[in-house]
């Protein structure tokens, strides 16, 4: 009887055992349910038209960029060339001018009886070289005779010879006289425009006075300090775009001279840039930026440099496909400009109408699908009834 009661109630406690243990493996398994997150699809990346590019084949420059300001080739400062008063003035700042153009008159009283001063020396040394040269010929032929003697003949050809030497010496002052005459004329040594005028009609000037400034626009020059270590990449002839401030397109240009020693203090060189203006749009002073080709390739493949990243110094792309984003490995080449900015050769890993995200957007998911939002529709124009009608109202 007790046996039998022993066995009952450890049967009893084996089965609450066995109720409790599966009541705890429920619940670990439905709090095991609930801490693992469900699975569900990557939500789609929406992007602009402007975040994508196409790759397409263009030619692509390796450039170095200098910057400087632009002075014309052809400039002239005017000078007095004699020290007077100034009567005339006939051009102002901007004005364009022919050379030999007539610029500016001077008071020609001075130098002109100067020069009439010069001329009558000249005529009597002419008068006194006519009476010098009959006396020694009559003295020449009285020495031939023997009615006078050699040194009476040569007393006569001395004074010859001082009469020819005054009027070579009053020539000379009357040439003198008459260029400063004529220097009172002042004329254009150039063609081109007038940047300073410094003088006004009335005022006295000495001779080397700076009175106006002219430029020929034809033709500018860029001046750039180009770094030492880079100018070994620059030779005369070398390709260059010149982008002005102001100006939307660049211009072409050429290197038409370096500078053979370097510049004291930041051991730049100067290197001078033609940049021609047949339009006349440019102006001496403008600053700009010099582009210059040191490589170039045509029609290969190009990224914008923005759109490349890098894994482990593996290089890669991010493309869409079917509407999906995928990751493309690239082989890179020449880093350059490509007419659109700053891009990369793409040696392998894309093909020609391949469509690429523009920007470094950081590390995106293989795989998520990519969807396009819609660029705002423009606002519907008034209809033409309706306003007339909302005037009338």
């Amino acid at each position: 009887m007790l046996k039998r009661r022993s066995f009952w109630i450890v049967l009893a406690v084996l089965l609450v055992a066995a109720a409790i243990g599966v009541n705890f493996t429920k619940k670990r398994n439905q709090s095991a349910r609930l801490a693992t997150p469900a699975v569900t699809a990557p939500a789609p990346l929406e992007f602009l038209a402007t975040d994508i590019t196409t790759v397409q084949p263009r030619d692509l420059r390796q450039m170095l960029r200098l910057s400087g300001s632009l002075r014309a080739v052809n400039q002239a400062a005017v000078k007095a060339k004699v020290s007077g008063e100034v009567r005339e003035v006939l051009v102002r700042e901007g004005e364009a001018v022919k050379v030999g153009q007539l610029l500016i008159k001077m008071d020609t009283s001075e130098f002109q009886a100067r020069a009439e001063q010069a001329k009558g020396s000249l005529l009597a040394a002419q008068a006194q070289l006519e009476i010098a040269t009959k006396t020694r010929d009559n003295n020449k032929a009285l020495l031939e005779k023997g009615f006078i003697s050699k040194t009476a003949f040569d007393n006569a050809q001395s004074q010859f010879n001082i009469a020819h030497a005054n009027v070579e010496s009053a020539r000379g002052a009357l040439d003198v006289a008459q260029k400063l005459l004529n220097d009172t004329i002042i004329r254009a040594p150039i063609s081109g425009l007038v940047s300073s005028r410094t003088v006004q009609p009335g005022e006295k000037v000495s001779a080397d006075n700076r009175l106006l400034e002219l430029i020929d626009l034809n033709k500018l020059e860029m001046e750039a300090a180009a770094p030492a270590s880079d100018i070994m990449n620059i030779a005369l002839g070398q390709e260059v775009q010149v982008r002005i401030e102001g100006l939307a397109d660049p211009l072409p240009g050429k290197v038409v001279r370096i500078n053979p020693s370097t510049q004291t203090g930041s051991r730049s060189i100067l290197t001078y840039i033609q940049v021609d203006n047949p339009k006349g749009v440019l102006r001496s002073g403008m600053f700009g930026e010099a582009q210059l080709t040191l490589a170039k390739k045509s029609g290969v493949l190009t990224v914008p440099q923005s759109a490349v990243q890098n894994e482990a110094a593996n290089p890669y792309v991010y493309a869409i496909e079917n509407d999906r984003l995928v990751q493309k490995p690239i082989v890179p080449g020449l880093r350059g400009d490509d007419g659109q900015g700053g891009a990369i050769e793409i040696i392998a890993g894309l093909d020609s109408g391949a469509h690429i995200i523009r920007n470094n957007l950081g590390i995106l998911r293989p795989g998520t699908p990519v969807r396009f939002a819609r660029a705002p529709e423009p606002p519907a124009a008034p209809v033409a009834g309706a306003a007339i009608k909302a005037d009338v109202q």
